[in-house]
Order: structure tokens, then C-alpha cells, then sequence
């Protein structure tokens, strides 16, 4: 054995930093150097996890001193203790047990005086399940003050999204980036503008923008290793996390993800019902209007584009018999564009083509919302009332009957609890008997059931009805900032219009006449009109 190496094994993670100075890696490495010294093992070498926790044996220093010991350059692993080793004692047990002896390897733990060349020592066992609970009970720790961490609003996360950085008076701060948030800002434009996170990738890649990756290295922020990775090819992947990420406007969202167990690291997401959500906790990058469009864009395309000329009718307009969307069909130009049924395409027995040409639409869109930019500039007060008015009103007058009624219900509930009180006092006293206890008592329970379910029911109603007042806010907001359109692109299309329904044309005394519905968002209107191609008429149904 005097050629083979005496493998000392120093580990240290961030837990047995708060031990002190005794598991220290020059401790370990003193303890470790004059024990091998005393005992005259040949050829001492470190091999050293400085921040690894024992829990896993996915350590650069570990699986180093196990590739040596396979290729039998090792013949005595040391450690200061057993939970050097590791803290799992199923593996920690396998690798001392099954492992070093099957490549003549002999293990020392020093403190714990484990030597599998002397004797077998059966304390070894316990002391290694010993060492698991300490991981469970430093995971179960650190977990509890995470919880109480994301639960006050404070961001968990190590790193802030690119486009951030954190503040140097306070670490729980985000301040923007400028630089990176400019890149963010037009990333989210070019979605609005109907690209796709292919397409952005490319055009960020074209234009030599550092990755987030790199840029976050290059800063000082994180020291990951991007050596071997262009630092200007940007991957869709990049693009897709960027646009769904709502900390871009200004919110904070703890518990996205979250370890399987304190043994595994691996972190999955969990269940949006879980994440919790702290609003305007830092200054946005994007507005929560564009922010909603990319969502509302992104979830209604599905098939990449092909053309460079993004098409503004890309996952908006919809067959009105199937229900399914109409597809895009490219001639030589754009005057010999059309659409038709995405059912007609692949099952023409099942739906009719609903064949339109995109010029057509197209004029007929701007005149709509043209329209509606005229009635709301003209009269802002007068398109509310008008527009809006006639569908609210009556549902207006709902919610404030609601309101008092939900607040009498729930003045009702909090007198059952007092009676219930009372009643159960008195049957304790002997007041009233079990039998009239017991009639009281469900009549009053299924009194309060009923009133509970009422009040929620109440609460939704009343919800709805608030939400309908921020909607025509926001659709207004909309509008305010266009005077007169003349061409539809993307981002235009997407802030008026929820989606369009074209009918099947109906053919008459050489007159194709084609019903379209245009809806704008926000259930604000719906626009009825009719093309007539013969004459290529656009008018009001």
C-alpha cells in the first residue's frame, strides 16, 4: 500500500459554519494531516466540498476521491468524523459497509473511532442515523425561517430577476437595472408586437445583446460558471421565463418552488394556488397592462410564424359554428392573404372554410375601433353611459342591494355564535333539557350554514361587479391614447380587440354578404358588421 494514496476528506457546509471553528476546513485539514503523520500513512492528498451539505454525494471533492479510489490510486479514506462523510446514513452505510471494501479501501473516522481495517463497530450505525436527524432538524429549521421569511413579504430569492439588482443598503430591496431593464422592456414590446420567443431570441442574438447569464457574472452578481457558453446566444427558454414573470411588475412571489425533501435539492414548482403574491413591493419594469397582453397573446398562439411579417390576426379570429380559430393563409403578396376554418383544414366534412380575406378584415377593424375612438373622444361620458351604462345598471343596482344584504347576513352569523353560546351554557346549567338542546341547536346550525353559503355567493356577485368598473377603467386608459388610427399592427389589435367571429357567408342575387363580430376587450362592446363583397361594403348589421 506504500504507492497508494491516503485520502484525506475535509467537507464543510453552510450549517456547520454556525458550529464554529471546529469543523472548519483548516481544522479538519490540521486534525486530519497530524493523524496521518502519527500513524505514518503514505502519501497524505486532500480532498476538500468547502459549502456542500452532507445530505447529498454529489460533491466535486467527493466523486474526485471516488473516481480515484475506482481507478485503485486510493487505500485509506479519512475524515475527522462520520458526518464528514455524510449525513444520509443509507448511503453513508453503503459506501463504509459495501463499497470501500469491495475496492480494499480502509476508512477512518477519527472522533468517532471507526476503523474498518481493526473492527467493526456497532455504535457506527446509530451515530450515522444520529447524523440524518441533524440534517432533518437544520432542514426543518432553515425551512421554518424561510416560511416566516416569505410570509412577511421580504423576496426568497438568492437573485433577483435579471432587470434587477439589489439594493446595497437593504439585500431584501430590488432596484431597477437600467441596462438590463431596457433589454426587458423590448423583449415585451416585440411580444406585443406579435413575436414569438423564438423570434425574440434571434433578434437579440442578431443584435449581440449578453445574455442574463453572463451579464449577471459580468456585474458581480452571481459567480456561476459561463465559460464554454456564447454570451450572446439567447435560447427561447430565456425569452419564455422572462415574459412569465410577474415580479416585472412590481410584485414579489414567494414559494414559486420548493425542495422534494431535505435529502434531494431538487427543486420543483408548486401549485400557483400556493405561490403568495405581495404587490407593488418595488418599481415595476413593465406596466401590468403590457404585462397581461403578453399573457393574453402567448396563451392564444400556438403555432410558430413562419413569415418575418407577424400577422396582427395571429390567434384572434374564431369560426363561429366550430368554435375553432381561423388560420392564415399566405399568397404572393398581402392582397392575396385570406383565412379559413383550422377545422375545415384538417376535417373538411366536419365545418365550412368561412373563408375571409385579411384586406377585408382588416378594414373593417379600423373602422370599428375608429368608431369607438370618435364616441369616446367626441363624448367620453356620453360612449360610457351608452356603452356601457345599459348592460351595468341593473347589475349596479345588484351589488348595492348585495352589499347590505351580505352586511345583515353577516351580522345575523355573529349573533348564532352568541346563541350558541348561550344555549350550550344553559343546557350545561340545566336551563333546558338535551332533547330541546338538541332540536335548538340544528335549527340554528342549518340557519347559519345557509347564511354563510349566501354570503359567499354575495361576495362573488359583488366582485364581479367591482371588477367591471376597473375593466372600462382600463379599457378607457386604452383608448385615451390613440386619436385616429390608420394602420392595425399587432400590439393595436391586442389592446382593442378580445378576439373576432366571422360567420359563414350567406350568398344571394350575386351578393356574398359575410357577418363578423369584433369584441373588444374587456366585454367592453360588441361590433356587428357586414361585408359585402360584391360591392365590398362595410356596414353595421
Amino acid at each position: 500500500m506504500t504507492n497508494k494514496i491516503t485520502a484525506l476528506y475535509c467537507r464543510l457546509s453552510q450549517d456547520d459554519m454556525l458550529a464554529g471553528e471546529s469543523n472548519s476546513i483548516t481544522n479538519q485539514k490540521e486534525i486530519l494531516l497530524r493523524y496521518a503523520h502519527d500513524n505514518h500513512f503514505p502519501n497524505p492528498q486532500f480532498y476538500v466540498d468547502d459549502g456542500y451539505s452532507g445530505t447529498s454525494f454529489e460533491r466535486p471533492g467527493f466523486q474526485r476521491m471516488i473516481r480515484d479510489m475506482e481507478n485503485g490510486k486510493i487505500g485509506i479514506i479519512i475524515t475527522k468524523d462520520l458526518s464528514r462523510l455524510g449525513r444520509d446514513y443509507l448511503m453513508t452505510g453503503q459506501y463504509i459497509e459495501l463499497i470501500f471494501p469491495e475496492h480494499d479501501v480502509r476508512y477512518i473516522a477519527i472522533n468517532d473511532s471507526v476503523d474498518t481495517l481493526k473492527s467493526e463497530n456497532e455504535l457506527m450505525a446509530f451515530k450515522n442515523i444520529f447524523n440524518d436527524w441533524f440534517a432533518r432538524d437544520c432542514s426543518r429549521k432553515v425551512k421554518a425561517v424561510l416560511k416566516a421569511k416569505g410570509q412577511s413579504g421580504k423576496p426568497l430569492s438568492n437573485h433577483p430577476p435579471y432587470g434587477y439588482r439589489k439594493s446595497e443598503h437593504d439585500k431584501n430591496v430590488w432596484e431597477v437595472d437600467e441596462e438590463a431593464a431596457a433589454v426587458v422592456k423590448r423583449i415585451f414590446r416585440l411580444a406585443i408586437e406579435g413575436h414569438g420567443p423564438l423570434q425574440i431570441a434571434k433578434i437579440l442574438t442578431d443584435d449581440e445583446i449578453i445574455t442574463p447569464a453572463v451579464y449577471a457574472v459580468r456585474k458581480g452578481y452571481c459567480n456561476r460558471d459561463v465559460s464554454g457558453k456564447p454570451p450572446t446566444r439567447w435560447d427561447h427558454r430565456t425569452v419564455c421565463n422572462i415574459l412569465d414573470r410577474i415580479e416585472y411588475v412590481g410584485h414579489t412571489v414567494n414559494f414559486k418552488t420548493s425542495s422534494k425533501s431535505y435529502r434531494c435539492k431538487k427543486r420543483v414548482y408548486t401549485d400557483k394556488g400556493d405561490w403568495l403574491i405581495f404587490e407593488n413591493t418595488h418599481e415595476p419594469v413593465v406596466s401590468q397592462h403590457d404585462f397581461e397582453l403578453v399573457q393574453k397573446l402567448r396563451n392564444g398562439k400556438k403555432r410558430p410564424q413562419k413569415c418575418k411579417e407577424v400577422s396582427p390576426f395571429s390567434g384572434m379570429v374564431y369560426c363561429a359554428d366550430c368554435g375553432k380559430k381561423l388560420y392564415l393563409n399566405r399568397g404572393k403578396g398581402i392582397p392575396n392573404e385570406s383565412m379559413k376554418c383550422g377545422t375545415y383544414s384538417k376535417h373538411f366534412h366536419e365545418c365550412t372554410a368561412h373563408y375571409i380575406r385579411t384586406r377585408d378584415l382588416r378594414e373593417l377593424v379600423l373602422i370599428e375601433i375608429n368608431k369607438l375612438l370618435f364616441a369616446v373622444h367626441d363624448d367620453e361620458d356620453n360612449f360610457v353611459r351608452d356603452a356601457i351604462e345599459h348592460s351595468t345598471a341593473e347589475h349596479r343596482e345588484e351589488v348595492k342591494k348585495a352589499k347590505k344584504l351580505l352586511s345583515k347576513h353577516e351580522k345575523r352569523i355573529n349573533e348564532l355564535d352568541m346563541l350558541f353560546t348561550r344555549l350550550y351554557e344553559d343546557n350545561v346549567l340545566g336551563k333546558i333539557d338535551d332533547d330541546r338542546f338538541s332540536r335548538m341547536s340544528v335549527g340554528y346550525t342549518e340557519e347559519q350554514k345557509k347564511l354563510i353559503a349566501e354570503c359567499e355567493q354575495l361576495r362573488e356577485l359583488i366582485g364581479a361587479g367591482e371588477q367591471k368598473d376597473a375593466d372600462l377603467s382600463r379599457f378607457l386608459q386604452v383608448v385615451r391614447k390613440y386619436e385616429h388610427i390608420t394602420e392595425l399592427t399587432p400590439k393595436i389589435m391586442h389592446e382593442f380587440i378580445e378576439k373576432i367571429v366571422v360567420h359563414e357567408p350567406a350568398k344571394s342575387g350575386g351578393h356574398r354578404e359575410q357577418e363578423v363580430e369584433i369584441h373588444f376587450r374587456f366585454n367592453v362592446l360588441i361590433a356587428t358588421s357586414v361585408i359585402d363583397s360584391k360591392t365590398n361594403d362595410k356596414k353595421a348589421a
